[in-house]
């Protein structure tokens, strides 16, 4: 079987794993939302039950007693929100005037083109109602006689009426709704007093259930799910909390009855993703339109909810969540539809969690990287292969920013070996592939020389109060273009180090320039080469070189190479080079300790990225 065939049955047992796993989430579901509700409560009161452990309280102990508290918590702060909502619904009838204002002055208009269209809808609504129903006919040779008519109109409809039933019955009515919330509720509070009793034995069982040659694999994945989930409840929490602050403070600020409980059930609403705020931001919306007499009040606290979760959705979670939990902003919202759609409101609450854990298990299993490519915040491509695909695509301004970008953040050295140089070694493989045509080339190869020449601005502003040295560095290409722009990127390197540079172009008067320049034993020849072919023709190139200047130093740089210079050097027999090097940085410093020992041999250096 060939690699090709191995990874292609990799890629379907991958799949078919996927699509088993979806299955059973979704026919599982009533077991596997209480459970993933269970998990995430468990995150977020594990660290008060480790910290009971740690003060001598039994771990059975510290987990009832924490349970109990939260449970205790949780349940009076919904009877305090239960019963305002209750006093707020028993004041609306003192309102009844504001609201039968309001609902006045939302009608449709009765003068005006609006209201005259409006007046003729009503009016076919009525006709239509008002229609005599069907007769049915006569029979076959009889015509149709006025007691027929009567008859029709003398229907009488039919009603169904329900017997009143008991108060056995009237109670189970009124529970049933109830029950299976209830239950549910009741399933997630025991799995998660059994995660937390548990805990260190279920630990101990996914280690055994990895493999004890797995164990410390398996500990980075939990200690890095773990970190990040409780990352993100406590920022959801934080920022939840700052959400219903604000909105209770605007609230108030507006005049709005029991403001402060409006910004509480803001913050416990806005757990929802995407609909909570919405559904916080109606409640003193309708409110305000019972209690105040004109429409401002309630205009403003359309305004008040829309500019907060427009500011905190847009800018402040995508920062937060993003930087915090390893996940992708279109990620987030994709992941949300995803179990959402798999498991209804409960996936709406639990997609970041659940996301999380994805993207753990991408990061730390090699056959679900895939996971961590889609959904991770880490950037899928380096800076020279995105720089080498808005090069592709003729995309000058994008390729520009990118350089821009990493100028600013980084020296010209190191944005010139980790960005550029990969790009044109790149374009370089492409060009021996044959796969862009010559326009496509030329403009490659011309946007990097310009954007080479704007950021030498830079590199001779770090440069200026440096001393020359007398020591002349011919920077020679070893074969094309690519070569030579990378030679001119080494010279504008070594100019701004104090060297005097010389960097020659690649056309067939090469050895007639370099005859004319006269390169004597105090100067260097640097010969430049690039990928695919480096170093076949740093080799020709040396060649020439040592036999047109025998007495003259020659260094050679094969970029992007990271492996045994000594033994690379050896290719070059018999023109053996005085020094191999593999990165622009390793090449200058290769010249500025030749500066300070004129005398001492130089070693071979290898790539150093």
């Amino acid at each position: 079987m060939t690699k090709h065939q191995i990874r292609r049955k990799s890629s379907y047992q991958t799949l078919a794993t996927l699509i088993a796993v979806l299955a059973v989430l979704y026919l599982a579901r009533d077991v596997f939302i209480p459970l993933a509700f269970a998990v995430t409560l468990a995150f977020i009161l594990s660290p008060a039950v480790t910290r009971l452990v740690k003060m001598h309280v039994a771990r059975t102990a510290a987990a009832l007693i924490v349970g109990v508290v939260s449970l205790a918590l949780a349940g009076a702060i919904g009877i305090i929100i239960f019963n305002q909502l209750i006093q707020v619904v028993n004041e609306l009838p003192e309102y009844e005037d504001n609201i039968h204002a309001k609902i006045q002055a939302i009608r449709a208009p009765s003068q005006g083109p609006l209201g005259r269209a409006t007046e003729s809808v009503r009016e076919l609504g009525k006709e239509l109602s008002n229609a005599q129903p069907p007769v049915a006919p006569p029979p076959a040779g009889r015509p149709l006689r006025r007691s027929d008519r009567i008859e029709s109109d003398k229907t009488v409809p039919v009603q169904i009426v329900t017997q009143p039933g008991n108060q056995l019955q009237y109670v189970r009515d009124l529970v049933q709704p109830v029950l299976a919330p209830l239950a549910k509720l009741g399933i997630v509070l025991v799995f998660t007093l059994y995660l937390l009793i548990e805990q260190l034995d279920l630990r101990d069982r996914l280690f055994r259930l990895a493999g004890l040659s797995r164990m410390h694999l398996m500990m980075q994945a939990l200690d890095d799910a773990t970190r990040r989930v409780s990352r993100y409840l406590v920022l959801q929490f934080l920022v939840n909390a700052c959400f219903g602050a604000l909105c209770g403070l605007g609230l108030y600020l507006i005049g709005v009855p029991y403001a402060i409980l409006w910004g509480a059930v803001a913050a416990i609403l806005r757990i929802i993703p995407y609909i909570g705020s919405p559904i916080a931001g109606s409640l003193p919306l309708l409110l305000s339109l019972a209690v105040f007499n004109n429409w401002m009040p309630p205009l403003l606290i359309f305004v008040l909810f829309l500019g907060l979760e427009l500011l905190i959705a847009n800018l402040i979670e995508p920062w937060l969540y993003g930087a915090h939990t390893g996940i992708s902003s279109i990620a987030l919202l994709l992941t949300t539809v995803f179990w959402t759609v798999l498991w209804g409101p409960a996936g709406l609450i639990l997609s970041t969690p659940l996301t999380v854990c994805l993207v753990v298990l991408g990061r730390h299993a090699p056959q679900f990287s895939f996971l961590h490519v889609l959904l991770g915040d880490e950037p899928v491509l380096a800076a020279g292969a995105q720089l080498y695909q808005r090069l592709l695509a003729m995309d000058e301004t994008g390729a520009r920013e990118i350089v821009e970008q990493s100028l600013a953040a980084t020296p010209a050295m190191e944005v010139y070996d980790s960005v550029i140089i990969p790009a044109l070694t790149m374009a370089e493989r492409d060009r021996h592939k044959g796969t862009f045509d010559s326009d496509r080339e030329e403009f490659i190869f011309m946007s990097l020389r310009e954007i080479i020449a704007e950021s030498a601005g830079k590199i001779e502003k770090a440069a200026s109060g440096r001393e020359t040295r007398q020591v002349r560095i011919l920077c020679v290409p070893a074969n094309d273009e690519a070569d030579e722009i990378a030679a001119a990127m080494l010279a504008k390197l070594l100019a701004a180090a104090g060297h005097t540079s010389i960097a020659f172009a690649t056309d067939a008067r090469l050895q007639a320039v370099l005859r004319t320049v006269g390169p004597t034993e105090d100067d260097v020849l640097c010969v430049s080469a690039l990928p695919p072919f480096a170093f076949a023709q740093a080799r020709s190139m040396t060649v020439r070189l040592r036999r047109r200047f025998p007495k003259t130093k020659i260094i050679v740089g094969v970029w992007g190479f990271s492996g045994d210079a000594t033994r690379a050097v050896q290719r070059f027999e018999p023109a053996r080079p005085d020094a191999l090097v593999g990165s622009l940085a390793s090449a200058v410093e290769w010249f500025n300790g030749a500066s300070r020992q004129p005398d001492a041999e130089p070693d071979v250096q290898p790539l150093s990225v």
